[in-house]
């Protein structure tokens, strides 16, 4: 299982190329990094990251605390130290692509995800040729709604039975939140089980860091900072993000080009596969730089 250290957890990732090859590529192709949402892994990207292996060497890899980059324990310091600012997962990643010896990237990310790639892009313009957000918005602050979120996420969180993935279906009543179509049973499987693995100082830190005042205050600054081209894609049907967080979003910049896919809720990539795959690629090819 390959995996990195940075700054003192390591972290899982894989490369998915042309020739099947999980080593590193040798460069002739640019790098297209996919960055998971909250609770998830690499897995639910790894179908999209095939598609694109004809122009680019896809980078999956896990956030800190979630999938295949587990957490150490006990929690050393210096890991404690790090805490769950987003802005440090956009740190992470920084250091991680260090590691790899890459230096520039286009970068796809989904949900919580996106608030990293965002916060990335405005912290290492020179490091970002293209940005794809998939469902991604920013909120305006309320101190009793975050508040009840907060209460909320806490609750589903804490309760978390390793048990609970042997109950028949529930997989599907798990995702039918997130979704408006129906996507393969493996796939919600999978992202059940990345939640019930998901370290729980990293699940309930993150939920606090993305849903909170300061987030609300220095996401749009982020968003003003992008200075490539940024295609924002929401699910018509999206609970998570509706659309309108992702309106607002783009009306911060210029260079973010907002596009709504019907009949989709929150993994749009996989609900509609086809049109997500088309909209993306044709971005890509129109605001290539190579």
């Amino acid at each position: 299982m390959p995996l990195i250290a940075v700054r003192g957890v390591e972290h899982y990732y894989e490369w998915v190329t042309a020739s099947g090859d999980e080593i590193r590529p040798t460069g002739n192709k640019p790098v297209l990094v996919f960055i998971h949402g909250w609770a998830g892994s690499t897995r639910y990207w790894k179908s999209t990251a095939q598609n694109f292996t004809d122009r680019y060497d896809c980078l999956l890899y896990d956030l800190r605390g979630f999938g295949q980059s587990r957490l150490p324990r006990p929690l050393p310091d210096a890991v404690q130290q790090l805490g769950y600012e987003l802005e440090g997962y956009a740190d992470d990643l920084a250091i991680f692509l260090d590691q790899l010896g890459v230096d520039r990237v286009v970068l796809n990310a989904h949900s919580t995800g996106a608030s990293i790639a965002v916060l990335f892009a405005a912290q290492y313009p020179d490091r970002v040729e293209q940005v794809i957000l998939t469902c991604h918005g920013v909120f305006e602050y309320n101190a009793l709604a975050f508040k009840a979120f907060h209460q909320v996420g806490g609750y589903v969180v804490a309760f978390r039975p390793a048990w609970l993935k042997q109950i028949p279906a529930v997989d599907r009543m798990f995702m039918a939140r997130f979704l408006k179509q129906p996507i393969p049973a493996a796939d919600r499987k999978a992202f059940l089980e990345d939640f019930l693995i998901a370290d729980q100082e990293a699940a309930l830190g993150t939920i606090y860091t993305a849903v909170s005042e300061k987030a609300a205050i220095e996401m749009p600054q982020a968003y003003a900072k992008i200075t490539v081209p940024t295609l924002l894609i929401s699910g018509e049907f999206d609970q998570i993000i509706p659309v309108k967080l992702g309106k607002k979003a783009a009306a911060f910049n210029p260079q973010v080009k907002h596009v709504i896919m019907p009949n989709t809720g929150h993994f749009p990539m996989l609900e509609d596969r086809a049109t997500y795959l088309q909209q993306v690629s044709q971005f890509l090819s129109s605001n290539s730089q190579g």
